[in-house]
């Protein structure tokens, strides 16, 4: 029997199919999200735990269900799995105060928890204090952005998941059942795996805000500007997604037409210097990422750049 098949009757095992309960600590945009559907696929809720009695009985509305708590609790680990959907910069501590009050190690009788974390930038291992009570730790992000306005769909969508074999199977188990497509990556590789989608869903937003304020700058209404980019932008994704990205690709770069490039530069002059910093960074990056010759492009975009400052 191979490794996989083990694993996999292993969470079934820690998971019965009609028995299936989440604690949930810390629900904010993403564990509120995983929770509810989780929920309405016949998950139980256990307890939902928040910083005050406010947010936790808001959470159990949201959710569907679930006993809301103000603090830490020994009853989140009555639970098959515990989801911790905290923010980054207080995830250690939550572990190391939650790993205090759950007990001591489970014995050979004892099922072993399997303990989650949502955050795309952290690993299992900041679950440490956890593990050595001998919970099986893990992370599973969703690469989805959460606006806390409208719940995003999860179908289709990437789930990023490392951790300890027993971790890794439940997480994907939970993943798939969401709709989602579970991706095994190393723990090491966590931040530049989250730098990817904040450069996509981060970064890329202050983009498309800096061309519409370009554009109002020279007259254009919010409105009349959102008209004229959203279009192109929708556009590129589809070209993107259907041609990949060469074919896709457009503008003066693309073309080798350096002299627009220059007056490119040379009218970004009249923005704060962000502006020209991040068309000389964007170019380049290009030229790195999207052409054949990348040095020689480089060097050629230098040069534009600089006649036209």
């Amino acid at each position: 029997m191979n490794e996989h098949v083990m694993l996999s009757r292993s969470v079934s095992r820690l998971m019965p199919r009609t028995h299936r309960t989440i604690s949930i600590i810390g629900a904010g945009r993403v564990g509120q999200t995983i929770t509810k559907r989780l929920h309405k696929l016949g998950w139980r809720i256990g307890a939902v735990v928040t910083r005050s009695r406010g947010t936790a009985r808001a959470a159990v509305r949201a959710i569907g269900a679930g006993t809301p708590h103000a603090s830490l609790t020994p009853e989140a680990f009555n639970a098959d799995v515990i989801l911790m959907s905290v923010p980054d910069d207080v995830l250690e501590n939550v572990a190391q105060k939650l790993a205090k009050i759950g007990g001591a190690a489970p014995t050979k009788k004892s099922r072993v928890k399997i303990i989650l974390h949502t955050s795309g930038a952290l690993d299992h291992r900041v679950l440490a204090p956890l593990a050595r009570r001998g919970a099986a730790t893990g992370s599973m992000h969703p690469m989805q952005t959460f606006s806390g306005r409208n719940a995003p769909r999860l179908e289709g969508v990437i789930f990023s998941i490392e951790g300890a074999p027993t971790a890794r199977a439940a997480a994907q188990k939970i993943a798939r059942s969401l709709g989602g497509t579970p991706v095994i990556i190393s723990a090491n590789d966590k931040p530049a795996y989250h730098a990817s989608g904040t450069i996509v869903a981060g970064h890329a937003l202050s983009l498309v805000e800096s061309a519409t304020q370009t554009l109002m700058k020279i007259g254009f209404t919010r409105r009349r500007a959102n008209q004229a980019l959203l279009p192109l932008i929708r556009q590129m994704l589809d070209n993107y997604e259907l041609l990949g990205p060469h074919a896709a690709w457009t503008g003066p770069l693309s073309r080798g037409d350096y002299a627009t490039i220059s007056k490119h530069a040379k009218a970004l002059r009249r923005f704060p210097r962000e502006y020209q910093d991040a068309y000389r960074a964007l170019a380049l990056l290009s030229a790195r990422v999207l052409t054949k010759k990348p040095a020689a492009t480089k060097s050629k975009v230098a040069h534009a750049l600089s006649r036209g400052a």
